[in-house]
């Protein structure tokens, strides 16, 4: 249990908390000491729900894509 940057690359945004984790890559922090840091997808700052960017989703446009790609197949039971 030690401090570690978790790095959202996405975002250009950084914490330092302790951790677990461990990673073989380093950075050095504000405070001028080095820690090791582990690259996230995603945290707080990139999420859509943290950030109210949502994204609107055409499901039935991406159906309809689908079946023009691959035909459709009825099956009645």
């Amino acid at each position: 249990y030690r401090p570690v940057v978790f790095r959202d690359r996405a975002a250009d945004f950084a914490f330092l908390t302790r951790s677990t984790a461990t990673s073989d890559k380093t950075v050095e922090w504000r405070d001028g000491n080095t820690y090791p840091v582990i690259d996230v997808e995603i945290s707080s700052a990139s999420h859509p729900f943290y950030t109210g960017n949502q994204r609107v989703v055409d499901t039935a446009g991406r159906v309809e894509r689908f079946e023009r790609r691959y035909g459709r197949e009825r099956r009645d039971r």
